[in-house]
C-alpha cells in the first residue's frame, strides 16, 4: 500500500483535481483520459480489486456506485459510463478498486 498511487492521492501525498470527497471515498479528475471527461471514484479503503471484495463490501461498494452517479450529476452529464477494471487482463492498471466515470460525446 506505501507505494500506491491512489492511497497516495487518498493522503494528499500526490495532487488531483478533486471533484468530491467524502470519509469513504475520493472523486478526481484521471490524468490520461480515454473520454472527454473521465473521472475516478476511488474508495479510500485499499482493496485491490473486484476480486478481492467480501461480503462486508458489499455496503461499500453500492455506496461508491451512487457516489459515481453523484458526481455524474454535479459534472452535467446526461449520459455516461460506470466501469471497473478487472485484473491486468481486464484492462486495471492500478491495484485498488477504482471506478471509472466516463462522457462527455455528444
Amino acid at each position: 500500500m506505501d507505494d500506491c498511487v491512489f492511497c497516495k492521492i487518498i493522503k494528499k501525498e500526490i495532487p488531483a483535481e478533486i471533484l468530491q470527497e467524502t470519509e469513504d471515498f475520493v472523486i478526481f479528475k484521471d490524468i490520461k483520459p480515454s473520454a472527454p471527461v473521465h473521472y475516478l471514484a476511488v474508495l479510500k479503503k485499499h482493496i485491490p480489486s473486484i476480486k478481492e471484495i467480501e461480503h462486508e463490501d458489499e455496503a461499500l461498494i453500492g455506496h461508491l456506485i451512487h457516489e459515481a452517479k453523484s458526481a455524474a450529476e454535479k459534472l452535467g452529464l446526461s449520459g455516461y459510463k460506470l466501469v471497473f477494471n478487472v485484473g491486468r487482463d481486464g484492462g486495471q492498471i492500478i491495484d485498488h478498486i477504482h471506478l471509472h466515470i466516463l462522457g462527455g460525446w455528444n
